[in-house]
């Protein structure tokens, strides 16, 4: 794989370095998901996306598959086959939670800009929470947990009260708010938008399993049922 990078490097006129390809391809891989708005994986974006079918073709022995969204300018890695850890019920139900969020959203038109983010500040959350799953919005050493979980995960942006992001848009929360990111809709596919519909099926009439404690395993996204 080395010759493959380097002869990559050679014909980028020395723009690219051979460690640059491998970084990228290593970045996409643990990471999951690359967005462009971020500061640290911009150049990364750049290179996955001049180079996909380039790199595609190394991480396909290894039952990888990537793509870019050239709209919303974000690159993302996803594995063939199902990993042996799981994601735990409160991570589940928080990411189902989001994705439920990011629907209404975008029905909605509150796009925040061109990256595709949807904002919302925690009493939205807590509201949407309660509704879709009959319980309370976990507390806030729990709730902190699952952002990072699903920041991880590529999904989500934890935003801060005073952040720019957040002007204009009529944020209630002086703990600010979160940002879901658009790549929720690749992470969480059918099989989410699946399990939401069931959730809202009959009045609510399917139960959901009892809480877990949400640091009980670290999973990968492609986990959530």
């Amino acid at each position: 794989m080395n010759s493959h990078w380097q002869d990559l490097a050679s014909n980028s006129n020395g723009y690219y370095e051979e460690d640059d390809f491998a970084a990228a391809t290593y970045r996409l891989v643990t990471d999951q998901v690359i967005y462009h708005s971020d500061l640290k994986g911009r150049k990364i974006y750049s290179i996955i996306d001049q180079y996909e079918r380039h790199i595609a073709k190394a991480l396909a022995p290894l039952g990888v598959t990537i793509g870019v969204d050239r709209q919303l300018l974000y690159a993302y890695a996803l594995p063939q086959h199902p990993s042996l850890t799981t994601a735990t019920i409160p991570q589940t139900m928080f990411a189902l939670v989001l994705r439920g969020l990011y629907e209404d959203g975008m029905r909605a038109g509150q796009v925040s800009d061109d990256s595709g983010e949807i904002i919302c500040d925690f009493i939205e959350l807590q509201e949407k929470y309660r509704l879709m799953t009959n319980r309370e919005l976990p507390p806030k050493g729990e709730l902190e947990t699952l952002i990072r979980t699903a920041r991880r995960w590529g999904i989500v942006r934890r935003l801060e009260a005073g952040d720019t992001h957040l002007s204009g848009l009529n944020i209630e929360s002086d703990d600010g708010g979160i940002a879901i990111r658009p790549a929720i809709r690749v992470i969480l596919g059918e099989a989410a938008l699946q399990q939401l519909a069931l959730w809202g099926a009959k009045d609510r009439d399917v139960e959901l399993p009892p809480a877990e404690d949400s640091d009980a395993q670290q999973p990968s996204p492609d986990d959530i049922p």
